[in-house]
């Protein structure tokens, strides 16, 4: 695993950081295998994978921060985590970071929602006001003192309030202390351009498929002045369509033979990493 000094590292370099989305272990490996720098832990994701459920709050600290811990044990490049609203008051946003401090994320980023909450791409988002979301941010700040973790402080506000509020929290969550402000619910690219002029400093921009700003290049998301990139739903809506066809196939044909194309067995061997467990057993085993 990479922690924060990592992604550090990659955010002072002289590009954006992209770090696409993934919602398990095996499809974190495969982000790494594909020469990303960074995987980022969606929240819409892990309730998918594992509960079958939309995005609306039903996952629990423990269950995001186990999610997290398996991601991070998958691969050795940073995670970025969704951490949703922090769980809770104070107290557990306090034990929300040390953690997914223990699990081994890069970054945390924390919501100013109210509960439930729900996907920031969602109608009926609920904010909480702007100034519990300052001292939120700030309580998850000293809770992370000087441990190796980055806070991004993120804003609803684009779909509940306008963009004027948006950019008004994003502002206040900046001297809050968080490393990167994030507004959240981005559809088109006149609203991504909007807060690309008016944020300035480190800031996070989700990228969500079927959206108009899905049109924009990595290199024109840099050049708008953004960090990091989140590709929250690209792996997981282009495996579930694929599964979805293979599915379709095999129960009109009654074979796989003939079906989309797939893996081979050796293949994805290699990429849950066998070789090296093979090496092991044949090393050390009876």
């Amino acid at each position: 695993m990479a922690g924060a000094g990592s992604l550090r590292r990659l955010l002072g370099g002289p590009g954006i950081v992209s770090a696409p989305g993934a919602a398990d272990a095996i499809t974190a490996r495969m982000v790494e295998a594909a020469g990303f720098p960074a995987v980022y832990m969606t929240g819409f994701g892990a309730t998918a994978s594992r509960l079958g459920m939309p995005d609306i709050g039903l996952l629990s600290q423990t269950e995001m921060t186990e999610h997290a811990r398996n991601m991070t044990r998958a691969v050795s490049v940073p995670v970025i985590a969704d951490a949703d609203t922090g769980y809770g008051g104070p107290s557990s946003i306090d034990r929300t970071v040390r953690e997914y401090l223990q699990a081994g994320v890069a970054a945390i980023h924390l919501e100013d929602q109210v509960a439930p909450k729900r996907c920031g791409q969602m109608s009926g988002v609920r904010l909480m006001d702007a100034d519990t979301g300052v001292k939120r941010l700030r309580c998850a700040v000293q809770a992370r003192g000087s441990a190796d973790l980055l806070i991004i402080g993120r804003t609803d506000a684009l779909p509940a309030a306008g963009m004027a509020e948006a950019i008004h929290r994003a502002r206040l969550y900046q001297e809050a202390g968080v490393d990167l402000v994030f507004v959240d619910g981005i559809k088109r690219v006149q609203e991504l351009e909007a807060v690309a002029r008016a944020v300035d400093g480190p800031k996070v921009v989700s990228i969500v498929d079927g959206n108009e700003t899905a049109t924009l290049t990595t290199a024109d998301l840099q050049d708008l002045g953004f960090s990091l990139v989140l590709y929250a739903v690209t792996a997981l809506f282009t495996a579930t369509h694929a599964i979805a066809g293979a599915l379709a196939h095999l129960k009109a044909a009654g074979t796989p033979a003939g079906g989309p194309e797939q893996h081979t067995y050796e293949e994805f061997s290699r990429l849950v990493g066998f070789d090296l467990h093979k090496e092991l057993d044949d090393r050390f085993g009876s």
